[in-house]
């Protein structure tokens, strides 16, 4: 599968950088025994480094292009990406109710959200 194309419309902007990814997956050290929410994964910069941290991540992305592209680049963690619109998301059910690390580059039109 190619690379997947940053959409305007969906305020999407990909992290290249792969220091600056991995020093943003570092953030979530600070709580080592709490799941990793990833918000936006895009194409699976930070994801690549998330999923080396020895818990459980899910990845919430709502560009179906984004999703199928992470399904064949991480196999592994096809049951926990998540296609919906996270602004829409009952997130208490994304881990039965417990506490988790939120974390991502995120895009443009849910900062300020």
């Amino acid at each position: 599968m190619q690379k997947v194309r940053p959409k305007k419309n969906l305020g999407q902007h990909f992290l290249t950088d792969l220091n600056i990814a991995k020093r943003i997956a570092d953030t979530v050290d600070a709580c080592p025994d709490l799941p990793i929410l990833e918000i936006g994964p895009g194409m699976g910069v930070l994801t690549q480094f998330l999923v080396t941290k020895g818990r459980e991540v899910k990845a919430v992305e709502i560009d179906s292009e984004s999703v199928a592209y992470l399904h064949e680049n991480f196999p592994a963690l096809r049951d926990n990406v998540i296609g919906e619109d996270f602004l829409r998301m009952d997130l208490g059910r994304l881990f039965d109710g417990r506490r988790f690390v939120l974390t991502g580059n995120y895009p443009y039109d849910i900062s300020s959200q």
